[in-house]
């Protein structure tokens, strides 16, 4: 059999999805995450203008075949538009693979390896008892990991820190839209690294009293941090026994993490920013993170992101995917069967998607006592409901701008 037809799906329920809906001669149809967060409409070209019209005819079986032809026969390798639109095609065609095998995915990809995922949550509050309180709503979930972030005194608007809405919920989508006749441009936050470096010990002080030892606390730098600033951070997080500390510093330059080392047994993880193999060359040889971050939705799908972690497994690295709201359920899916076949698995960073959006991608995918699963349904186990994805138009929206206080553009 042969790929049919590849279509491009773009709908908005709380915010926007890119999906690829590949369908085959004999009527098989596979789904396909290839959402980038405020640059979506650059992956819809790419794939309907370049890739789709390059597909039509090609064995869909030939999954690793079709995954080299699109990372390097354009020339122009890698990057997040690139790697998304190769991650899309590669999904559906591992979808189609299971569900003509008639099994769920991880049963192709070797197995499972464990019965479940252990998986972390996202907590934040304004002050440290609002954070406490948001901690307390997932610990009686059943939550074993939750990511700790609080707002810092002196600071109004911080990316990822938001209260708990009434009953423990914490849904917030950081993807600003304008009001009706405003610039479509992005929102603006100030920032104070020194602030920063200040508080967040007290935060972590706060969480264990709270919590006890047990409970694996987890912190998001948003890549602000200089080397030497991180090194300090890392260094004053050790008392309290953290899970790991991501993106402490941007992750252009990869070597600046031998000086966290230096100073820091606190673990790291980075990786949500790249999309290859290659990103990761220095990290893992020299052993600079514990923890690889990045998402098959941005990282060239399931092939891509199974050759990162074969790789990182060499070296005793392990599994943290990137799980936020604007990976779809789809990609959330290949995350899981991934994560439930590799031996090198670590934690996996989920946050729920919203109803609306839920009524859009049907999924199959569970959450017991803080483990996730991908489910028994042959495939991924996600279908998007293409006539309720229609009734969500495309509407622009932009994550925020960070400055620092006298107003130069900073990391975040």
């Amino acid at each position: 059999m042969a790929i049919d037809r590849v279509d491009v799906n773009v709908t908005s329920p709380g915010r926007n999805f890119v999906t690829v809906k590949i369908t085959t001669s004999d009527g098989a149809v596979g789904w396909g995450d290839g959402t980038l967060n405020g640059r979506e409409l650059a992956v819809v070209s790419y794939l309907r203008d370049h890739v789709a019209p390059t597909l039509i005819g090609r064995d869909e079986s030939a999954i690793e075949a079709t995954w080299q032809y699109l990372y390097r026969s354009p020339y122009w390798r890698r990057g997040p538009v690139t790697m998304a639109a190769v991650a899309a095609i590669d999904m559906a065609l591992w979808d189609i693979a299971a569900k003509k095998a008639g099994v769920p995915l991880y049963q192709l990809l070797g197995g499972a390896s464990r019965t479940g995922l252990l998986a972390y949550v996202h907590a934040s509050g304004t002050t440290i008892e609002r954070l406490n309180e948001a901690v307390h709503g997932y610990v009686e979930q059943g939550f074993q990991a939750v990511r700790v972030q609080a707002g810092v005194p002196g600071l109004d608007h911080i990316y990822g820190v938001h209260d708990a809405a009434p009953g423990g919920k914490y849904e917030y989508e950081p993807a600003g839209r304008p009001a009706a006749g405003a610039p479509l441009r992005p929102t603006e936050e100030t920032w104070d690294t020194r602030a920063y470096l200040r508080h967040l010990p007290a935060v972590f002080e706060g969480v264990r009293e709270e919590f006890g030892p047990e409970l694996r606390l987890l912190h998001d730098g948003h890549h602000r941090m200089t080397p030497i600033e991180a090194a300090r951070l890392a260094r004053s997080l050790e008392p309290y026994d953290p899970f790991w500390l991501e993106d402490c510093t941007p992750g252009e330059d990869q070597s600046v993490l031998r000086l966290v080392r230096q100073h820091s047994v606190t673990p790291l993880a980075i990786g949500e920013v790249f999309n290859s193999v290659h990103d990761y060359q220095t990290l893992i040889t020299e052993r600079l993170i514990d923890y690889v971050r990045s998402s098959a939705t941005h990282a060239g799908g399931i092939t891509g992101l199974r050759q990162i972690m074969t790789f990182a497994g060499i070296y005793g690295i392990r599994s943290g995917f990137h799980g936020p709201t604007d990976v779809s359920p789809v990609g959330m899916a290949a995350h899981l069967h991934l994560g439930l076949a590799i031996h090198n698995f670590g934690i996996q960073e989920y946050m729920p998607h919203s109803e609306q959006a839920l009524q859009v991608f049907r999924t199959g995918y569970r959450v017991e006592d803080g483990l996730l699963h991908p489910g028994e349904a042959p495939g991924l186990g996600v279908e998007l409901d293409e006539e309720a994805a229609a009734a969500h138009e495309y509407a622009p929206a932009y994550l925020p701008v960070n400055r620092l206080r006298d107003g130069t553009v900073h990391d975040w």
